[in-house]
């Protein structure tokens, strides 16, 4: 199974990357207005890509300030706010790379610039597929 990155528009594959049922990743970037990191971790199950926990260091516009069901919230030892147990279907997750900051993706030991890979403003599609 692959984690495939690609432009929305085009259908190019910006590249793929090996993934197992269970495994996890992460894209990282800086909120454009409370200037910190938010950090939103998928798990791919059953070949799918689900949203399951999203860490973030303040509120502002676009952060989610009540709970789903089922949602808990917990802080870390850094002050950060974790909201775990999202457990939401991704089934378009298109990201668009920053152009002020970074995106980051955090796959197994790797960290990846998506604005390296990508391009700003890039409309990067994740999705899951058969290798």
């Amino acid at each position: 199974m692959e984690l495939v990155l690609s432009d929305k528009e085009s259908g190019q594959v910006y590249a793929t990357y090996p993934v197992e049922n269970g495994d996890t990743y992460a894209v990282e970037f800086v909120h454009s207005v409370n200037k910190s990191p938010v950090r939103d971790v998928y798990e791919i199950r059953a070949g799918e890509i689900w949203n399951t926990q999203c860490i973030y260091y303040g509120f502002g516009a676009g952060v989610e300030e009540e709970l789903g069901e089922g949602e808990t919230l917990s802080y870390g030892e850094n002050g950060e706010m974790i909201i775990s147990n999202i457990n939401k279907k991704m089934d378009n997750l298109v990201i668009v790379v920053g152009t002020i900051s970074d995106h980051t993706l955090y796959l197994g030991d790797e960290t990846i610039s998506l604005r390296d890979l990508c391009g700003r403003s890039s409309k990067v599609q994740f999705t899951c597929q058969q290798g």
